[in-house]
């Protein structure tokens, strides 16, 4: 028997946009897997998914009109239960094989033809049988039911069919758009399956105004893209689309000329894609009085409420014309451009007026409109905030920069949340920030405080820009420490995959800032400082929420690459300078490299447990006490080998320090092979302890060596 491919259609109404190439996908993925469940697709079979606004559809190579009949082996139960002292079944062995469809009128022959075999310390009776390949009919019902009942649909839609049935009536479909069609086609053959109230044909439906023929006749598995595009106006691959719109996009740019480019969004560009069945790109334009209004608005507005494509020229800037994705493909297509250009208008014009009418007042007048606005029920209004925000940037820009740049810092905290009282922000709340600079700039106010308003959000998502300037780096630094101190303060933790404030983003912004900009800043008293502005509306949770903050951490180097042995070793020191972790680890890594390290790294584990034991440990040493040949070898050679080690370590050459310590390797063996430590005599029980802490300490100023014992 050979394989032929399979293609399945269900044509529906509009799909949401923003969520079909997920549908796509999951409905493709799900209905090939659960066919090489069933034996009727191989691990080689090739899937292509389809997904249009109007259509969801799969092609799936290599598929079998029946599934190959296989071979299984049943463990039934114990011989001893199945079988009595003689040998012969018993009626739970029959009963057992009976269910099973075994033939049991010669119960002799019946048992004959099972196997026994150990299981465990039994021994166990197994029936073979052959179960009978599953028929692309029923396989492809099960695989199609499966593939519906688990696409990620947003919401689902509740319709009335009429039954196909002797008595009239109507039944409810729960679906997430209405369906009208279904093609279910092996090669050339229709399988006749149902879903939805639908039967399973070899006929869609094309584009609704431009498709040459209606419905779309498809010969077979193999020409439905080639039909739907041919005979239906249709791209029907969700990716030839979007390559085709950016094509147009790119296109239509160069023909305008001057190093003007469209817009990259790749959001907008998969919704877009969701929204058309056979892009057409036109240019457009609008007023050039509008481009006084701040362009990231006018982008905005364009891109969230009507889809467009903003066009900027070499430098950056917004021009006034616009690109826009149309459905249909006029010979005059002068209509569809005026009517975009009309509908665009308005909305540009709502932003010149939201920013006219903002720029009437100055940001500081709107201070005190933020203790109208709620924060948290248990952590007061916005107002509230701010006061917070500003002592905890006053008392970082004093140590970062004494009183100027605490004075910057303050100023920026305190009219860093005004924007969000304005009306463009009302409108628009994704300009927070954005806006509050150019109003800043509008009031006179100077460069670094108003580039501090805008970036004090920053860096807003993994691999967003950090704040440009210092005061923007305080005035962001407080913004993040005041959530996460004050959510931890009330309890309210992150759990699991909800994390309703954002608190692990907050914990990473922290964390880069500290390590990028290696600001010398040390996190648990940047941690502990921020909590008195709360007063008495938290508990303290600085502990926690510190702790909190190195997990992020260490999360985060693992992504960079490093390894779990690597990080745990600095980071079990709670180093406080995060600006230092990368040329500590740099330094780890370095060391692991040295053949003296894992004899090194298991002595250090090893004195820590006996440190740990003999609980506190002066690391004083008595040269007198030193008896056996081996302890005075250590500690001759730890009197060459420290002070080097230390003054590399303070000076900064962190992977010289440990790379000095890797001399120590041969008398630290010798010592734990010939020396007792934990001698009778107590002076020389403490000496050898305090010889060893001595060791220890040194040992372990870059990072936790025995955490790279194996």
């Amino acid at each position: 028997m050979t394989t032929k491919n399979l293609l399945v259609e269900l044509f529906v109404e509009e799909l949401p946009p923003k969520a079909l190439r997920k549908l796509g996908d999951a409905f493709a993925g799900v209905l090939a897997d659960q066919l090489k469940s069933q034996g009727l697709a191989t691990d080689e079979s090739a899937v292509t998914a389809y997904a249009s606004p109007r259509r969801l559809a799969a092609h799936i190579s290599h598929v079998w009109l029946k599934a190959a009949d296989k071979a299984v082996q049943q463990k039934l139960m114990p011989a001893s239960v199945g079988l009595d002292a003689a040998g012969h079944a018993t009626p739970a062995l029959l009963k057992k094989l009976q269910a099973l469809g075994a033939d049991v009128s010669d119960p002799a022959a019946a048992v004959a033809a099972l196997k026994r075999a150990p299981d465990g310390k039994a021994e166990a009776l197994f029936y073979d049988s052959l179960v009978t390949g599953a028929t692309l009919d029923t396989g492809l019902q099960k695989a199609l039911e499966e593939a519906i009942a688990k696409l990620p649909i947003p919401k689902v839609m509740s319709y009335q069919l009429e039954t196909d049935c002797a008595l009239p009536g109507w039944t409810s479909v729960n679906f997430v758009r209405p369906a009208h069609g279904l093609v279910a086609l092996h090669g050339n053959a229709v399988v006749p399956v149902k879903v939805l109230g639908l039967k399973a044909g070899n006929l869609t439906r094309g584009h609704r105004f431009e498709a040459a023929v209606d419905p779309v006749l498809l010969q077979d598995a193999d020409s439905y893209a080639q039909a739907l595009s041919r005979d239906g106006a249709v791209i029907a691959s969700f990716a030839d689309r979007k390559a085709e719109i950016a094509r147009q996009l790119a296109a239509a740019a160069a023909r305008i000329g001057g190093g003007v480019r469209a817009i990259e969004d790749d959001a907008l560009l998969d919704e877009v894609t969701a929204l058309v069945e056979r892009p057409n790109v036109l240019v457009c334009e609008f007023e050039k009085e509008f481009l006084g209004v701040p362009q990231e608005c006018l982008i905005l507005t364009m891109k969230a409420n009507q889809k467009y494509f903003p066009l900027l020229d070499a430098a950056g800037k917004l021009t006034n014309q616009f690109l826009v994705v149309s459905n249909i493909s006029p010979s005059d297509a002068s209509a569809v451009i005026g009517g975009n250009e009309r509908v665009v208008r308005p909305r540009l014009a709502d932003a010149k007026f939201f920013f006219d009418q903002d720029r009437k007042k100055t940001l500081a007048s709107r201070v005190a409109g933020l203790d109208k606005v709620v924060y948290h029920n248990k952590l007061g209004s916005q107002g509230e905030r701010v006061e917070r925000v500003r002592t905890i940037a006053s008392a970082i820009g004093l140590q970062l920069g004494g009183d100027a740049l605490a004075q910057q810092a303050d100023q920026a905290a305190l009219l860093a949340k005004t924007d969000l009282v304005t009306d463009m922000v009302g409108e628009f709340p994704e300009l927070q920030g954005i806006m509050g600079r150019y109003y800043a700039l509008n009031d006179g106010l100077s460069t670094d405080v108003a580039d501090a308003i805008e970036d004090h959000y920053k860096p807003r998502f993994a691999g967003d820009a950090l704040p440009r300037n210092l005061t923007g780096a305080v005035v962001a630094l407080a913004d993040k420490l005041e959530t996460l101190v004050g959510m931890f303060g009330i309890g309210n933790l992150p759990t699991g995959d909800k994390d309703p404030f954002a608190l692990r983003r907050h914990a990473l912004g922290v964390i880069r800032m500290l390590v990028e900009k290696d600001l010398p800043l040390e996190l648990g008293a940047l941690v502990a400082g921020a909590a008195p502005a709360f007063g008495d509306k938290i508990t303290d949770a600085s502990a926690a929420l510190t702790e909190f903050i190195y997990d992020r951490l260490a999360g985060a180097l693992r992504e960079q690459g490093y390894s779990a042995q690597e990080v745990e070793a600095v980071l079990a020191l709670r180093p406080q300078r995060l600006g230092d972790v990368a040329k500590r680890l740099a330094a780890v890594r370095a060391f692991a490299a040295l053949p003296e390290a894992p004899a090194l790294a298991a002595a250090n584990k090893r004195i820590g447990n006996i440190l740990k034991k003999a609980l506190e440990v002066d690391p004083h040493v008595s040269e007198v006490l030193l008896q056996e040949p081996a302890e005075i070898a250590l500690y001759t050679a730890m009197k060459a080998v420290l002070p080097q080690a230390n003054a590399q370590f303070d000076a900064g050459d962190l992977a010289a320090s440990l790379q000095t310590l890797a001399a120590l390797r041969t008398p630290v063996d010798a010592f734990f092979d010939s020396v007792m430590v934990n001698a009778e005599a107590l002076d020389l029980r403490l000496n050898r302890q305090g010889l060893l802490k001595s060791l220890h300490d040194a040992m372990n100023r870059v990072a936790d060596l025995s955490r790279l014992a194996a």
